[in-house]
């Protein structure tokens, strides 16, 4: 196995090998945890490794079993993709460790830590798989370790939230393998680079419902508007870790699909808006933003803002321009860290004060003020504060839509912004400057409060440099852009040279 073949199949083989392991020493805490540990930092190395290839060498492919492209295994890597997986690794070793101080030993015997590598390999596995087959397979891993996640705290709340997640994601999950199955009919080819030539030379009305049918079923997965209600009726019912990578990745592997099947498969002409996608964005946008000003819970308030963040996402798509694009690109960097580290926060918050209901939470301030400035970041960068990498992203896609001549979209992006102000500002307000309702629990131990602090510090230092010094992630934003919109890079390193 060569070099390249290897740096695109470790970022999957890894963590699924942890998780293996993970099972195996399952009642052998001592040996399991510095397996968990080992197999995140060799999961975050092997992706850092995999983007410093494709930045130097350009796209990378290969398949698997001994059959060639289209017929194979297709697995491969532009700019877009590895750097999704390398903030996956980041991720994926920050929770790691905040869940070593936070996870309790009931949730952590249920199977925590194995589910959660195995989601990792398929997160890993949705951003670099060639075919739609298989990204459907990567799918079902990720929705098998989410349940497991989910219920891996027992309860009456959790189950209810595990039941309506995987009661809308089986629907979409099942019209994705329709998609698949009725797109095969038409082409004989599932493979993403075969698939372009193949949806350019076929017309007509079938074609256009199997597009639909495959860009609503990842738009579901994505939880963008009108189908997006599972996703703040889940995510505040389980462990803070585990709903810190749902935050941080799960919506991001739905964009990511659907920015693969608008940009390859059935690729618009650049520079021409998708309407209904911008529709769809801007209603996104609006919805999550007010279902976050009507909540009182913090993980409630963040789970709506996911929605509303990924219309910022998506409007970069729908405006089909390469600044657009680009703006798309860096908002993915940006919110996953951001998200997630809200997360993570929240849960240092309610450890603090032992709620997450804002009227039962106050003087954080006084009492941790490090925790204040960590929170800080964070929501001052969701907001779009400059110097921070919201301000950078936000303004990318306002820009975009005013090139695009979208006024009604960068209004609304401008408006957006705001009212994500407000729900920030409710938030301080409640945690951190009003008197506390009652006394503080106990302090947390000092073990603890390093495995908590550390990653939520570590992933605000992050933001601040993506928005203190953002030339070099724009740099490569912009070429993961100029990529998707001419996939002819992508076609050969899949089918060969000379293929279009």
């Amino acid at each position: 196995m060569n070099s390249a073949r290897l740096l695109l199949v470790l970022p999957v083989l890894v963590p699924l090998t942890s998780a293996a392991l993970l099972l195996l020493f399952r009642n052998r805490p001592a040996i399991a945890r510095p397996v968990a540990l080992a197999g995140l930092v060799a999961l975050l190395g092997s992706s850092v490794a995999l983007l410093a290839e494709v930045l130097q060498g350009g796209i990378l492919a290969t398949t698997l079993g001994g059959w060639p492209a289209p017929y194979g295994i297709t697995i491969a890597a532009d700019t877009f993709s590895a750097i999704l997986v390398v903030v996956g690794g980041v991720l994926g070793l920050s929770i790691g460790i905040y869940a070593r101080g936070d996870i309790d030993r009931e949730t952590r015997e249920v199977g925590f830590e194995p589910f959660y590598h195995v989601l990792l390999a398929g997160i890993s596995g949705a951003f670099l798989t060639g075919d739609l087959f298989n990204l459907y397979v990567w799918f079902e891993v990720m929705l098998i370790a989410t349940f497991g996640l989910l219920v891996s705290r027992r309860g009456r709340a959790q189950t209810d939230g595990a039941v309506k997640y995987v009661a809308l994601n089986l629907v979409a999950t099942t019209a994705i393998l329709v998609g698949v199955g009725l797109l095969y009919g038409l082409t004989g080819t599932l493979n993403f680079a075969d698939l372009h030539g193949k949806t350019r030379s076929l017309e007509g009305p079938l074609v256009d419902a199997v597009a639909v049918l495959l860009v609503t079923a990842f738009a579901v997965k994505a939880a963008l508007f009108p189908l997006f209600f599972w996703l703040p009726a889940s995510y505040h019912t389980t462990s803070v870790a585990a709903s810190a990578i749902f935050a941080g990745m799960l919506t991001k592997v739905g964009a990511y699909a659907m920015f693969r099947l608008l940009t390859l498969v059935f690729p618009a002409t650049p520079g021409t808006a998708i309407v209904p996608l911008l529709v769809v964005a801007l209603l996104t946008m609006v919805t999550g933003v007010f279902g976050a000003a009507s909540q009182t819970g913090i993980r409630r308030i963040l789970a709506f803002h996911i929605v509303s963040q990924l219309g910022y996402i998506v409007l970069g798509l729908a405006l089909y321009t390469r600044l657009a694009l680009a703006g798309a690109v860096y908002y993915l960097m940006h919110h996953i860290v951001v998200k997630a580290n809200l997360f993570l926060v929240a849960g240092i918050i309610r450890r603090e004060s032992g709620a997450f209901t804002l009227a039962d939470l106050g003087g954080l301030y006084r009492r941790a003020p490090l925790l204040a400035i960590l929170f800080l970041i964070p929501a001052g960068s969701l907001a779009g504060f400059p110097p921070l990498s919201g301000f950078w992203a936000k303004l990318l896609l306002i820009v975009a839509s005013f090139e695009a001549g979208e006024i009604v979209a960068a209004v609304f992006a401008l408006v957006v912004g705001f009212l994500t102000i407000y729900s920030m500002t409710k938030v301080w307000l409640a945690a951190f400057w009003k008197p506390a309702p009652h006394a503080p629990p106990p302090p947390s131990t000092q073990r603890v409060r390093l495995l908590t602090y550390t990653p939520v510090a570590v992933l605000a230092l992050i933001t601040v440099v993506l928005g203190v010094w953002p030339e070099p992630f724009l740099a490569v934003a912009d070429r993961a852009a100029v990529e998707l919109l001419d996939p002819t890079s992508y076609i050969e390193a899949v089918l060969g040279e000379g293929t279009r």
